[in-house]
């Protein structure tokens, strides 16, 4: 008992914490309060590093959805992680991941966010290479590597705002909007959210981190890690409204979108799909942030984080029932034997593709429709749909293989039902994937949404859903005999697989020239001219004198007489000059 013992403990402070953040939410929203507390650590030369804490009904909402996700993540995790030798090391490195997260939600000075974020990016490392193995370990450091890029950016944004006095950077919004300096500042701050949120071009190490065990990843890709960078720009939104860097962002978010909806339907490992489409998700928020919105960006960030951890831990039981098998070839009538699970992860699915009056639509309608509104170009309002097409599209493909298609594992293995730990887990996240857009769209905006378009404008949505969907099923059912004609685009089909050849171009390119400069170091320095002029040389010239000394001291009366007469001749030319 006493093995489970930091389970329990975990899951009820955090759910009590939940709770306490729930009340002072409602609380903070009726009365409209902003709590500012600000603790002087050392101050020198007008410089004061401070710990503050920014408590708003932004800041308490957000932590009530990550105590929620992560009490629930830790209860399933007892079951999960059962075998785990060291499920106490496990469960501590969560709870210091969800305090960062905490730190940063809670931080309006730089100093404590880079607190939080680098707690989130070292913790991040060590739970992906939790399971040791070399594919971890490559994992772990592209993860890590890829998010201090974003690092260094805060870094140089706290020596860059060294020149306006503090670092809480809440004094400073409506100044730097105005300032020209600022604008530096602003890019620092879109380099490191896309960073973190894994947007183009640094997208290879979200598909990468899911080597992580599934309750990580569940907490990962819902409400902590990936939805950080989102989190500052929603938080610094004021002062980049009208930067060009925002206008970048829009195109390259947009991108994002559409490059993980495509490969989404590529790809065949389970984990990795569910991946791509947080990837989707991700690119939708930041899109909407940079088009100004950051409401509706925090609201689809909530309502996404539910739905997508739900899903997750669907994935991870379906995972364990398949004897620890990813590939969703093998998978197929599931829902025959698994029919709690089943429903689990076909709401949280259904959810994701924005079904009506599921989470996923309230936020995902909304965002689409100020999308239709707005004065956009033709690019971003097709790139916008066509990615809302397929995330239905990979949606259904994923139904087809799992629950549809032929029960299909290479050996006959004994299914079984579900384990009541992991299902009492996941009921609380399914009952939040129904509610929680409608009752957070009445909770906080503080006044209705009323968008006025043309019948067939207001219908795009749903139109581009079924077409999405009837487009899922027809290639779900195609033959063997229509899959030759895939052949053709087998190149295309290599390319949309490896991610736009993103991982090749920041990961294998990059590491390729380096590794290759090394080697040439290595084998012409190293072993080369170095060591003929320093360790190898002297050794020969040392041997080689030795070997002459040592012909000298042999007591041989023909060479000492030899040398004595030479000795003389010479000691008589001298004298002689």
């Amino acid at each position: 008992m006493k093995k489970y013992s930091i389970c329990f403990i975990s899951f009820f402070f955090l759910f009590f914490f939940m709770l306490m953040n729930f009340f002072m939410m409602i609380y903070f929203i009726m009365n409209n309060l902003v709590f500012f507390f600000e603790w002087e650590i050392i101050s020198f030369n007008s410089m004061s590093i401070v710990m503050s804490i920014l408590l708003d009904w932004m800041s308490l909402l957000f932590m009530m959805f990550v105590s929620l996700i992560s009490s629930s993540v830790i209860y399933y995790s007892k079951s999960y992680m059962s075998s785990e030798l060291n499920l106490n090391r496990f469960i501590y490195l969560v709870l210091m991941f969800v305090f960062s997260m905490i730190l940063l939600i809670i931080s309006p000075n730089m100093i404590s966010i880079l607190l939080g974020w680098d707690g989130l990016g070292l913790v991040s490392y060590c739970l992906v290479i939790y399971y040791q193995n070399m594919k971890s370990y490559n994992a772990g450091m592209l993860t890590a590597l890829s998010n201090r890029i974003g690092d260094v950016m805060i870094l140089l944004l706290i020596s860059w705002m060294m020149n306006y006095g503090s670092w809480n950077y809440i004094f400073y919004l409506s100044l730097m909007s105005h300032d020209f300096s600022m604008k530096f500042i602003g890019l620092f701050i879109i380099i490191s959210a896309m960073t973190k949120s894994a947007q183009i071009p640094f997208s290879s190490w979200l598909p990468a981190a899911m080597a992580a065990p599934t309750p990580v990843s569940a907490l990962v890709h819902s409400s902590t890690l990936v939805t950080a960078g989102v989190y500052l720009l929603i938080r610094f939104n004021n002062l980049l409204v009208e930067l060009v860097f925002l206008k970048i962002l829009l195109l390259l978010s947009s991108l994002t979108m559409l490059m993980a909806g495509i490969c989404a339907n590529y790809e065949f490992d389970l984990k990795k799909i569910i991946a791509l489409s947080t990837l989707s998700q991700l690119g939708l928020m930041m899109s909407i942030l940079s088009m100004g919105f950051s409401d509706l960006a925090f609201y689809h960030l909530l309502t996404h984080a539910m739905f997508k951890a739900l899903l997750f831990m669907c994935a991870g039981v379906i995972i364990h029932m398949m004897n620890d098998n990813q590939d969703i070839r093998m998978m197929g009538g599931i829902s025959v034997y698994i029919p709690m699970t089943s429903l689990c992860l076909n709401i949280s699915n259904l959810a994701l593709c924005g079904i009506p009056f599921l989470a996923g639509f309230y936020s995902k309608d909304i965002i689409l429709e100020m999308v239709s509104m707005s004065n956009l170009n033709m690019l971003i309002f097709f790139l916008y749909y066509f990615s809302t097409g397929l995330t239905m599209f990979y949606t259904i493909r994923l139904l087809m293989y799992l629950m549809i298609n032929d029960f299909n594992l290479l050996s006959i293995y004994n299914l079984y039902d579900e384990d009541y730990v992991m299902m009492n887990s996941m009921i609380i996240l399914l009952f939040m994937s129904l509610i929680s857009g409608s009752l957070l769209s009445w909770m906080i905006f503080c006044y209705p949404y009323m968008i006025y378009l043309p019948f067939y404008l207001k219908m795009m949505v749903i139109y581009v859903t079924l077409l999405g969907l009837m487009l899922g099923y027809i290639i779900s059912n195609m033959k063997i005999y229509s899959m030759n004609k895939f052949l053709y685009f087998y190149e295309l089909s290599y390319f949309y697989v490896m991610m736009w050849f993103l991982p090749n171009l920041s990961t294998y390119g990059m590491n390729y020239f380096y590794l290759k400069m090394g080697q040439m170091l290595y084998k012409n320095i190293d072993l080369g001219w170095s060591e003929l002029y320093s360790g190898q040389g002297l050794f020969n010239i040392m041997k080689n004198n030795s070997i002459i000394f040592y012909f000298y001291q042999m007591n041989n009366f023909k060479i000492y007489l030899f040398s004595f007469i030479l000795w003389m001749l010479l000691m008589f030319i001298f004298l002689m000059i």
